[in-house]
C-alpha cells in the first residue's frame, strides 16, 4: 500500500510540474480586463435599379492601419464537380481595404462583379485579416413596391362599380432618389394584350397613384394583371400584381348594443358611436320602453331617414350589395325593425341630397334582453365614397 501511495505522490508532483498554457487577457493601464465586442457590418444594399453596393465593417479587435482582404462568396458548383452548389469565392472579386482610425473599412462592388441581374440574387461579402473578421450577405431587391388597391387610407377589394381605387406605387433605389417616371399597364386575363393604364406614364411626386376601377374588367373575366415599370439609365425594374374583382359588397362590419335610456340608447352607425336616443346623430335608437329599432327623434327631425326591410341569413353572409339593395327595393320599407319579428334586417339611411349620402346596410340581431337592450352586428357602406365618413 505504501508503494502505491508513493507512486501516486510522484505522479501528482510530476503533473504539477508540467507547464500549463496560459493565454494573455487584454487589460487597460490599470489592469482591468478589456472586453471586446463582435465585429458588425452595415449596408444600404442594392436594388434592381442600382449599379453597385457598399458594405462597411465596424471591427472589434482590428487596429487602425490593419489591412483586410475582401472577397465575394456565391453559390457555385465546386471545381471538382458535384450536384450540390456551395458557397465559394467568386473569381475576380478579391480586394484589400485598410482599417481607418474609426476602426471601420468599406468596400464597393458593382452588380457585374457580384453577378447580380435580378431580384433575389445575392452574394456574401467577407472581410478577413490577421486581427479580425466580418461578413455581410447582400441581396438584390425590387426598387418598385405597390400597395393593394386603396381608397384614401383604406385597403379595399376591388368591386364591380364605376368608382375608382388606387395603387400607391413607390420607386426607391438605394443609391439616389428616383426622378424618373412609371409606366403602368394592365391586361384582363393572362392571354389578353397589354394596354396602358390611363395617365401612364406617371410622373411627379411619389407615391404614384395608379387608378383601378371595376368598370375596367370585362363582364366575363374577373382577373386583371397589372405591370409597373420604372427605369434608371439602362436598368429597368418591373413588378406585377394580379387583382380579382368581386361583386359589390358592404365594406364595413361593426357590432353595437342599444341600452334602454341613458347615453347609449342610440347609435351613430357611421362611426359606431354610442349616443343618447335624442342625439342628432342617433341613426338608430330604442326609446319609450320599446325595443323597436328606429331612427332617433332628432336624427329624423333633421330631415334624415332610415327604413327597414326584413332580410335573411344568406343575404347577410354572402354580402352581395347588389342583391341586398334589390331585396330592399322589392320589399315594403317600414320605420322600425322589430327584434321579435326577425333576426336580419336591411336598412337604407339617407343623410343628405347627394348619391353618397345614401347608405345601405344590414343588421344581424345577436341578443335581446327584454326591457333592457338590443345587441346587433351590422354591415354598412356600398360606395367607395362612404369610406371617407365610415369608421
Amino acid at each position: 500500500m505504501k508503494k502505491i501511495i508513493s507512486i501516486l505522490c510522484v505522479l501528482v508532483i510530476a503533473v504539477s510540474c508540467i507547464e500549463q498554457p496560459y493565454y494573455e487577457i487584454p487589460t487597460d493601464e490599470n489592469g482591468n480586463v478589456l472586453l471586446t465586442g463582435v465585429s458588425s457590418t452595415e449596408t444600404e444594399g442594392i436594388s434592381t435599379l442600382d449599379e453597385s453596393f457598399t458594405v462597411t465593417a465596424q471591427f472589434a479587435t482590428a487596429k487602425s492601419g490593419d489591412v483586410m482582404n475582401v472577397e465575394l462568396l456565391k453559390l457555385q458548383t465546386p471545381p471538382n464537380g458535384g450536384a450540390t452548389k456551395q458557397l465559394l469565392p467568386l473569381t475576380g472579386t478579391q480586394k484589400t481595404v485598410t482599417v481607418g482610425s474609426d476602426l471601420k473599412a468599406s468596400v464597393t462592388y458593382t452588380r457585374q462583379e457580384a453577378q447580380m441581374t435580378q431580384e433575389g440574387d445575392y452574394a456574401t461579402v467577407i472581410f478577413a485579416g490577421e486581427s479580425d473578421y466580418a461578413k455581410q450577405r447582400v441581396t438584390m431587391e425590387f426598387a418598385t413596391t405597390a400597395t393593394k388597391p386603396k381608397v384614401g387610407e383604406v385597403t379595399v377589394d376591388v368591386a364591380r362599380t364605376p368608382e375608382t381605387a388606387y395603387f400607391e406605387i413607390s420607386v426607391d433605389p438605394k443609391s439616389a432618389a428616383y426622378s424618373g417616371n412609371l409606366v403602368a399597364k394592365r391586361k384582363n386575363g393572362s392571354s389578353a394584350a397589354w394596354v396602358e393604364v390611363a395617365g401612364s406614364p406617371f410622373t411627379g411626386s411619389m407615391p404614384f397613384m395608379v387608378p383601378i376601377s371595376g368598370d375596367d374588367f370585362a363582364a366575363d373575366n374577373d382577373t386583371m394583371i397589372y405591370s409597373f415599370v420604372s427605369t434608371v439609365g439602362s436598368y429597368s425594374d418591373e413588378i406585377t400584381t394580379t387583382i380579382i374583382v368581386r361583386d359589390p359588397y358592404l365594406y364595413i362590419k361593426r357590432s353595437a348594443t342599444l341600452n334602454m335610456g341613458g347615453s347609449s340608447a342610440g347609435r351613430n352607425l357611421l362611426v359606431n358611436g354610442a349616443v343618447a336616443a335624442d342625439d342628432a346623430m342617433a341613426m338608430v335608437a330604442i326609446s319609450g320602453g320599446s325595443l323597436l329599432i328606429q331612427g332617433g327623434s332628432e336624427y329624423l327631425a333633421g330631415g334624415n331617414t332610415i327604413e327597414f326591410v326584413p332580410g335573411t341569413a344568406n343575404l347577410y353572409d354572402l354580402n352581395n350589395a347588389t342583391n341586398i339593395k334589390a331585396t330592399y327595393d322589392a320589399g315594403t320599407p317600414t320605420a322600425s325593425a322589430d327584434p321579435v319579428s326577425g333576426d336580419y334586417f336591411i336598412f337604407k339611411a339617407v343623410t343628405g341630397p347627394d348619391a353618397e349620402d345614401v347608405f345601405y346596410g344590414m343588421m344581424k340581431l345577436t341578443n335581446v334582453t327584454p326591457g333592457a337592450s338590443v345587441s346587433f352586428e351590422y354591415k354598412i357602406g356600398d360606395q367607395y365614397a362612404h369610406l371617407a365618413v365610415i369608421e
